[in-house]
């Protein structure tokens, strides 16, 4: 193979590093889509991976060669490919302009139109940029393809997965693609389990030359082997803690689109760390309502890492200020009256309702977390971060 690489012209020689079935690792490459492969009835293909192993130039490729019609992808060019992402923004930003976008890609590009939210070929294919936090938006269209990143992510990933399927209805083998670092949501459970779904999976190490060497020291190097490592850089599914105090089959059974109009309170509860310093505790800032019924609505999750007390001050009082809520509950345990001043010097109208804890986490977590079996507490949408870390809330015993 050197020989005859050897042998050939320099501008052959580009052509084949930059052609993606030469560079491309064996998991980012797709099932065979001729008939003589065995994997050819497939309807979903699952990349999983970790964060920076290449899934989006995956995602990106893959469409692409769809759209020309590329015989290694695909018997025929696809005219209309779906592109959902968590947000529109994320759409643009990363699964169009990004660095790995589609933009980015060589050989024929797609012009590309942001108000019309829509890529067209020059053979007259055409890729439709959608969020997944407006699922209704795919209540309609038809596609002979889509491409679903970051699944595990998606605020409405059932009602949006759900409309997407609705939609892949054209041309002879309609067929997805979902990327995504995994989280064990019921949603991504059920499409790796499906006997139709085919999975690749990457680890963040496998895409080592292609990421700034202080990353891979400075993150993989802390996370490599953790829980959370395992899930976000080698792309594992990490399933739920049996000595955790909340399951994730539990939230998802209690959750809501929307919250009820009857809501009778609502506050936003602001739990400040101590110092703003490397290593600090993050700063909970949670949102949560209660209904005329007697159950509890949690609205939203602006919690902020390493915050200054003007930055989380800010995030609490604009949350507080979005959702009309009738005042902010906050820990003093940690700042004292500090706490409560930041706030008045921030937004003095605003009604502040000091807290002191006076028992350790786990005691306070436990009656909360008998509510939510009860089926009391309703998550509105998915609330990736915060039940990460309520999946993750198990006794800890400290032997000093």
């Amino acid at each position: 193979m050197p020989a005859f690489l050897a042998s050939l012209p320099p501008h052959l020689i580009r052509a084949l590093a930059r052609d993606w079935l030469h560079t491309a690792r064996a998991d980012q490459l797709p099932p065979c889509p001729s008939p003589a492969c065995r994997e050819t009835n497939w309807t979903t293909w699952a990349v999983v991976g970790g964060r920076g192993s290449g899934k989006t130039r995956t995602g990106a490729e893959w469409v692409r060669a769809l759209a020309l019609g590329d015989p290694a992808f695909t018997a025929r060019p696809v005219g209309r490919i779906a592109l959902v992402g968590e947000t529109f923004a994320d759409v643009r930003d990363v699964m169009i302009e990004g660095p790995s976008g589609l933009l980015a890609l060589n050989g024929p590009r797609p012009r590309w139109s942001p108000s019309r939210k829509r890529l067209d070929w020059a053979n007259g294919a055409v890729g439709l940029a959608f969020s997944a936090e407006e699922p209704d938006s795919l209540r309609g269209p038809q596609f002979g393809a889509a491409w679903s990143d970051e699944i595990a992510k998606w605020r409405y990933a059932e009602p949006a997965w759900d409309m997407i399927q609705f939609g892949l209805r054209l041309g002879h083998a309609p067929r997805g693609l979902v990327t995504t670092t995994p989280r064990p949501i019921p949603l991504l459970r059920r499409i790796l389990a499906d006997p139709a779904t085919v999975i690749s999976r990457s680890r963040t190490a496998d895409n080592a030359e292609n990421l700034a060497p202080r990353f891979l020291d400075a993150v993989v190097g802390r996370y490599a082997g953790t829980r959370l490592g395992r899930q976000e850089l080698d792309g594992e599914l990490i399933e739920d803690r049996a000595d955790a105090l909340w399951s994730r089959d539990r939230l998802e059974a209690t959750r809501v689109a929307r919250p009820p109009e009857d809501l009778r309170r609502i506050v936003v509860a602001v739990d400040p760390p101590a110092t703003s310093k490397a290593g600090a505790d993050a700063c909970g800032i949670v949102a949560a309502g209660l209904a005329a019924s007697g159950h509890a609505y949690v609205l939203a999750d602006a919690t902020l890492a390493r915050a200054t007390p003007e930055a989380w001050a800010g995030a609490a009082l604009a949350l507080y200020h979005r959702l009309s809520a009738d005042g902010l509950v906050v820990e003093v345990n940690q700042g004292g009256e500090m706490v409560t001043t930041v706030l008045a010097q921030v937004d003095p109208a605003v009604p502040v309702i000091p807290v002191r804890a006076t028992r350790g986490k786990y005691l306070r977590a436990e009656p909360v977390s008998v509510l939510y079996a009860q089926g009391r507490v309703h998550h509105v949408g998915a609330l990736p971060a915060l039940e990460d870390e309520l999946c993750e809330f198990v006794f800890v015993i400290d032997f000093i």
